[in-house]
């Protein structure tokens, strides 16, 4: 099957799983039929054998010695790691078990690499004597084919904990070099053919850090509890890098990602299939001479919870790393970077050279080593730190513009190279910000998944999102006045009925295929539109899907605020006018797409800040009428076990929406189930890329240009879910795990921006790519999520000192000096004294706490837009500006433009 077709057969089947949820198109794939015609050679019938470990048990399989079960010792007894309920699925040559191994070697003078799978034809491993240590051995030779190596796998037990080792001899007269070592870890993250409760108690998440000797991986329950497994190097396991198996069988879908391998070698893959790609780490090989052998091992170890991974990666005395506030560095600001090993370090090098300066700081009580790390040359950059004992780790970090010149950046790209105008547009688009191909540097006008032109549906309204939102942020007259016409001209009338029984409906895109009303030549040849997302003109025009809605509701609430909180930015309606359409919209969201609206939406914390907006304006009716219906919708997810239900069988954006109104309401128990599905797949590790990105693998078909099923890095997901993250920091300002994923997660919005402005849909995570995506896509609705919640973190970590996330910290005696890095320098959390400012308008440079008295002195900056700084102090900080200040019917502090200094007191 070529490529093309290959394409329409997933894009088809994604949409029926898409309009159906409850069908997984394994049912009846064209893989599960052709499997059951072929011989099963993984010998299931001629049993296994049982371990039990300290922590885990396992089940070895007699005919191939590869897994059958992976499971806790302790807990629940039906849980089990590998996806053991297609065991007998999955028994045929080329899928892969856990205890299969890849490699691709060269003997001494051939130019070309061979490869070698145990999972490709397998026969009848050779076992050997097990030992007290050594539970089941064998040489499992025979079924890597004429390998000219002789392989020997054996699973052992180490402390209690649970080995996986393979010895390689080279039994030839000639040097071999094997140029690609890789060992399958396919793990149960397969969900079809499961509802959201199965899915939450049988599956897992697995994430990676590549980060060579310091490597491991992650493997968490959905749901977020119980004990963590660990993937870490034993002996000669460095995890240089981390690749998809798109050999093995197993349909990849929206309900699975896929399997993946952990490679301790490369270089032959480096040279062939990603041959010209960046990889995260040097591509390495060992070399065998003859009659030499090498034994390569992982080990496996459980974690008691997600949070105490670093510890236990600790306790097996493996590096650890903890940057604070993370991995993406912006040029004008320092991070942090917390290193602890029982082995002193040797030596530390940067690559690219000159990306990054390291300056050594004092250890900290505990001896964690630390430094400063400053960004010096835009782009990614790549620490190594080598120990006396010679082991290698390396921390992927990514060099950014400073994070207002990066909002600017891209606001300027929206508005300039994305703005189309075109009085001849057939379909209603002009004016607009319209989405943009990077790679062909052009707008995109016409695709077959007639969204992407059609300014709606997340891939096609994201571009206009980003930049209304980027006003919240840092509002520029230029900018608005554009797109004060695409909301007038456009987006109200156009994307959003202005009048009719269908008033405030969001139809789904402006773009549609239907070329027997069109004239002649509108639609390009060169396109195949015979597929299902070539929406013809009834499709595109159908209000009923709820997720359109919060991208008009935001830009009506942003038109409210610069009406409402600026000097002459927006003068065309009343602010009242605008509030209202937001609120109009969040109630034809109910009213007009019923059945997706019982699902939390994306970016659907818009809807609460209407609400509280709807409050402070006096506009009682209105704010009841919009919590009483999203109270019902809160007591439809109050009842469900896992209220993360969408158009998808799962998803990663209706959390974000799920978790504000759960605790709006008092549901608690919501709130915490929700944010610990949250932590199960957004991880905390020493690589921008993984470190708070929240899991997405399919998007890329709905709203990229290189369209598969992959694990994306920062896809918007990590924007919108670092919302309930940090509002749950500011609530338990004790817990920093909340606070590093959080702040990752709201970083990931900027990490993918390039240096001329542009934001696309994701950063691919593929070996055989690790680039940005070619088109805009949905980047605007991760952007949202740092435009409503990205702010300045101050703390004093017990072990760590005094930190600033997105703020530049100097202590000064009894002073804490804080220069704010935010682009809109307008939300600042002091965790000691629980104190949250933030500003509707103005922006505050520096904030300075005396540990002594405790007082907090602002200085502002000055801006002709706006004409009264706006100040919010959460009355819970018991903090209030040091004498008379005026306070308008919002109970905010007005403050004249002029004024540069402020003194906060502690009143009680």
């Amino acid at each position: 099957m070529n490529l093309k077709n290959s394409y329409y057969i997933l894009i088809t089947l994604l949409y029926v799983q898409q309009t159906n949820p409850v069908f997984s198109q394994q049912d009846e794939h064209p893989v599960w039929k052709a499997t059951k015609s072929q011989p099963a050679t993984l010998g299931i019938d001629q049993g296994s054998k049982s371990f039990a470990l300290d922590n885990l048990k396992i089940k070895v399989l007699n005919n191939s010695q590869t897994l059958s079960a992976l499971q806790p010792l302790h807990g629940d007894a039906a849980f089990d790691y590998t996806p053991v309920e297609m065991l007998a699925k999955r028994d045929r040559n080329n899928f892969f078990h856990i205890g299969d191994i890849n490699i691709s070697l060269k003997r001494q003078g051939e130019t070309h690499w061979s490869h070698y799978s145990s999972a490709n034809d397998r026969k009848k491993v050779i076992e050997l004597t097990p030992s007290k240590t050594i539970l089941a051995a064998a040489d499992i030779s025979p079924t890597l084919g004429d390998i000219p190596l002789k392989v020997k796998r054996s699973w052992e037990s180490a402390g209690g904990d649970l080995i996986l080792k393979f010895q390689l001899t080279n039994p030839t007269d000639q040097a071999i070099e094997i140029g690609a070592l890789g060992i399958p870890l396919p793990f149960n993250n397969n969900m079809d053919q499961k509802n959201l409760n199965q899915a939450h108690a049988q599956n897992v998440f697995f994430d990676p850090y590549i980060g060579k000797d310091a490597g491991y991986l992650q493997v968490n329950h959905l749901h977020g509890n119980g004990p963590s497994l660990l993937v870490i190097p034993y002996s000669n396991a460095g995890f240089e890098a981390y690749n998809p198996l798109l050999d093995d069988p197993t349909p990849r879908s929206i309900t699975f990602e896929g399997f993946h391998e952990w490679m301790i070698h490369s270089k032959a893959l480096a040279e062939t299939a990603w041959k010209g790609v960046e990889q995260w780490n040097t591509a390495t090989s060992t070399l065998l001479k003859p009659n030499e052998s090498k034994t390569f091992a992982l080990k496996f170890v459980l974690a008691p919870n997600i949070k105490e991974i670093e510890n236990t990666l600790l306790k097996n005395n493996r590096p650890v790393a903890i940057g604070a506030p993370g991995y993406v560095v912006p040029l004008d600001n320092p991070v942090k970077l917390f290193i602890k090993h029982n082995k002193a370090i040797k030596n530390l090098s940067i690559y690219p050279e000159g990306a990054l300066s390291v300056i050594k700081q004092k250890d900290t009580p505990q001896k964690w080593h630390q430094y400063e790390i400053r960004g010096q040359q835009w782009g990614r950059a790549r620490l190594t730190i080598t120990y006396e004992d010679g082991t290698k780790q390396t921390i992927h970090y990514k060099v950014i513009k400073s994070e207002k010149d990066v909002v600017n950046d891209l606001g300027n790209f929206l508005t300039t190279t994305q703005w189309y105008e075109n009085d001849k547009d057939l379909f209603g688009r002009s004016p607009a910000v319209i989405s943009y191909d990077y790679e062909d540097k052009k707008l995109v006008t016409q695709e077959q998944r007639v969204w992407y032109a059609g300014l709606s549906d997340e891939a096609g309204a994201a571009s206009w999102l980003a930049a209304i939102m980027k006003q919240v942020l840092l509002p520029n007259r230029t900018e608005i006045a554009k797109l004060k016409r695409f909301v007038n001209e456009t987006l109200y009338g156009r994307i959003q009925h202005k009048e009719g029984d269908q008033k405030y409906g969001v139809v789904k895109s402006l773009f549609y295929y239907e070329p027997d009303v069109m004239p002649a030549g509108t639609y390009e040849a060169a396109i195949n539109w015979k597929t299902w997302s070539a929406w013809p003109k009834k499709e595109a025009d159908n209000i009923g899907r709820s997720y359109n809605y919060p991208h008009v509701a935001a830009a009506h609430w942003v038109m409210y605020r610069l009406a409402r909180d600026y000097h002459d930015l927006v003068q065309e309606e009343r602010w009242n006018v605008y509030l209202d359409r937001a609120f109009q919209t969040s109630m034809a969201m109910i009213e007009k797409a019923p059945y997706y609206a019982q699902f939390g939406q994306m970016e659907g914390s818009i809807f609460l800040l209407i609400l509280h907006d709807l409050r402070r304006e006096g506009l009682t009716a209105e704010a009841n009428q919009l919590e009483a219906v999203m109270r019902k919708r809160a007591e439809h997810w109050k009842g469900l076990d896992y209220p993360f239900g969408s158009e998808m069988p799962w998803d990663s954006t209706g959390q974000e929406e799920v978790y504000l109104w759960s605790r709006y309401f008092g549901f608690d128990d919501k709130t915490r189930v929700t944010l610990n599905a949250i932590l199960a797949y957004m991880p905390t590790v020493p690589h921008w890329g993984y470190n708070g990105s929240a899991r997405r693998y399919w998007d890329f078909v709905y709203g990229g240009k290189l369209s598969r099923i992959e694990r994306q890095l920062h896809h918007y997901g990590s924007a919108l879910n670092a919302i309930p993250v940090l509002t749950e920091y500011r609530d338990h300002p004790d817990d920093f795990y909340l606070l590093r994923v959080g702040h990752a997660g709201m970083m990931g919005a900027l990490a993918n921006v390039t240096a001329d402005g542009f934001g696309p849909a994701a950063f691919h995570s593929y070996p055989s790519t690790l680039a940005n995506d070619g088109i805009s896509g949905d980047y605007g609705t991760g952007f949202y999520g740092y435009a409503v919640n990205s702010g300045t973190y101050i703390i004093e970590h017990p072990e760590f000192g005094w930190l600033a996330f997105s703020g530049n910290l100097k202590e000064n005696k009894d002073n804490i000096e804080v220069a704010i890095k935010t682009a809109s320098k307008g939300r600042i959390f002091l965790a000691k004294e629980n104190l949250w400012l933030t500003t509707d308008a103005g922006e505050i440079e520096t904030l300075t706490y005396n540990q002594k008295d405790k007082s907090v002195i602002l200085k502002f900056n000055q801006s002709a837009l706006v004409p009264n700084v706006l100040l919010n102090i959460n009355p819970a900080s018991g903090y209030e500006i040091e004498g008379s200040q005026k306070k308008d019917k919002f109970n905010r502090y007005e403050l004249s433009p002029s004024t540069s200094t402020l003194i906060l007191r502690k009143t009680k």
